[in-house]
């Protein structure tokens, strides 16, 4: 996997643990200014806390069941 591909360069060099740990603004499409949104709006401050979202794992689960759908 490429992590360069979804996180900023200075988080290259983290391990996927570490990344959990990161601020939610080192993905790639996410600015400072989006993450101070998110943590004002819903408490996301990480990485994790972003990818515990439930509609997060809501819209996964939709999209992954769609792929499947006849």
């Amino acid at each position: 996997m490429n992590i360069k591909k979804g996180v900023k360069k200075e988080y290259w060099d983290y391990s996927f643990k570490e990344l959990l740990n990161a601020p939610v603004s080192a993905l790639i499409g996410i600015s400072e200014y989006d993450a101070k949104l998110l943590k004002e709006a819903l408490g996301i401050e990480t990485i994790n806390d972003y990818a515990q979202l439930q509609s997060v794992k809501w819209a996964r689960s939709i999209m992954t069941l769609a792929q499947l759908e006849e």
